[in-house]
């Protein structure tokens, strides 16, 4: 995300803005160029940037939050959404793009159902194959941390014991 005051700082720096740092910093190497060969456009450039440097700012915020991509050469890549707040400003929400391993969220569905889990229930929630769920919840019980126990109905379920209660609706067959 670009900076306003930083923006403001740079078209200072820059001879009040004859050298056009801060379209550089916006990715503006064109026009940048033009402004460091020209003198900020005999300065009538730069006079206008000193009252359109905010609205600048946040084009550039706005561009990098739709695209994902910084107009300046390296930078960007980030995605996300963007939505605009009270003071005008877009802001970049990230959005949780880290998957969530097998094993937490095991230990997510167990926590939640009371230490029961199913492969189906597994499959579903980590968005993996079912096959690979109960392979999962077998090399759990193979370890030592979930049990397997048959429902009353007949079902067969994985338990996480730390996860259970004392009246578990469960029967070992």
């Amino acid at each position: 995300m670009y900076s306003i005051g930083l923006a403001y700082l740079l078209w200072f720096l820059s001879g009040f803005g004859w050298a056009g740092l801060h379209r550089f910093y916006l990715g503006k190497i064109p026009s940048g160029l033009l402004w460091l060969c020209t003198g900020g456009l005999f300065g009538i450039g730069s006079i206008y940037d000193f009252f359109t440097l905010g609205r600048q700012v946040r084009e550039a915020n706005y561009h990098f939050a739709l695209t994902g991509r910084s107009r300046r050469p390296g930078f960007g890549g980030e995605t996300g959404s963007w939505r605009n707040v009270k003071d005008g400003e877009i802001r970049i929400v990230r959005e949780n793009t880290k998957k969530e391993s097998p094993e937490r969220a095991i230990l997510r569905i167990a926590k939640n159902n009371r230490g029961i889990i199913t492969p189906g229930s597994l499959a579903l929630e980590a968005d993996i194959a079912i096959e690979e769920a109960k392979k999962q919840l077998e090399t759990l019980v193979s370890k030592g941390f979930a049990e397997l126990r048959v429902r009353k109905t007949g079902t067969i379920v994985y338990v996480i014991p730390e996860f259970t209660d004392a009246d578990s609706p469960l029967e070992d067959f």
